[in-house]
């Protein structure tokens, strides 16, 4: 187990470098869309219509399985006391079992569960689901209702810590940001076809990556903080048989020391009985 937990680390954090280079290209045919005519007007209509709903919309990533220490513990309570400081009904979905339980025994049930992927290939599936479902009972004039994610992103070692992301609403400030990034070249880019269809199809791909992402750091995080509980495990375990070893080795040498005793004892009385 500690073999897989350690090459599962591996796939997963290759798989968020890799996903760095396609992120830097929605980010720059966001920039072109946003420098274009008609998006400021775009995103300002949307950030108008955002806070209508009344809701707030979660994510929270867990483990289904065991042996991951306070993994779960740690991202849920975070999750809880920032949503705490945040207006709106609060409706959760959980990445896996075992934060599901947590946050419902907390007082916070979740209205959804989804599986924690076991590789690369099943977080795909997984994003499709969630922003499916997180779309699911709002009609198109209702408003955008604004979606955090919480998951514990990976530092160094076995070293963890949680994390929120706003995905929703697109605020002024995020258009802005992406609208002066620079271009890699002294080519000035055309956006082909309907500019917001262009702008609405990137903008998915920019909530796609920015899932896939916190997923692929939330399972790194579970493999590395699995890993460390089986490395101190296994540590307490040959504490525990050293120790085990040190009181046997003290008992079998307090037992031949006796019986040496009662032999010399013995024997010594023998002699004093002879003389």
């Amino acid at each position: 187990m500690k073999a897989l937990a350690a090459s599962s680390i591996g796939q997963y954090e290759k798989s968020v470098c890799a996903l760095a280079d396609y992120n830097r290209t929605v980010e720059l045919g966001l920039s072109v869309c946003f420098q274009g005519a008609g998006s400021a007007a775009f995103m300002v209509t949307g950030e108008k219509r955002q806070t209508d709903t009344g809701e707030l919309n979660a994510v929270v990533f867990g483990s289904d399985q065991g042996l991951v220490g306070q993994f779960n513990d740690v991202v849920a309570d975070y999750a809880m006391k920032t949503l705490a400081t945040l207006p709106g009904r609060p409706q959760v979905w959980a990445v896996g079992e075992r934060v599901h339980a947590r946050l419902t025994d907390a007082g916070l049930p979740p209205v959804g569960l989804f599986g924690v992927p076991n590789s690369v290939k099943a977080i795909t599936p997984l994003i499709d689901r969630i922003l499916v479902e997180s779309e699911a009972g709002r009609s198109s004039d209702e408003g955008v209702a604004p979606l955090y994610l919480f998951y514990n992103r990976p530092g160094s070692g076995p070293v963890y810590a949680p994390v929120s992301q706003r995905l929703l609403p697109l605020d002024e400030n995020w258009r802005r940001k992406l609208a002066d990034l620079p271009l890699p070249t002294g080519n000035l880019p055309e956006i082909m076809g309907d500019g917001g269809t262009t702008l609405r199809a990137l903008i998915r791909e920019y909530l796609f990556v920015s899932l896939f992402r916190a997923c692929a750091e939330s399972l790194a995080s579970e493999n590395a903080s699995r890993l460390a509980a089986m490395q101190r495990a296994d540590k307490n375990i040959d504490e525990l048989l050293e120790s085990l070893n040190r009181k046997f080795h003290s008992l079998r040498q307090s037992g031949i020391d006796e019986e040496l005793f009662d032999v010399i004892s013995g024997f010594e009385s023998l002699n004093i009985e002879k003389q």
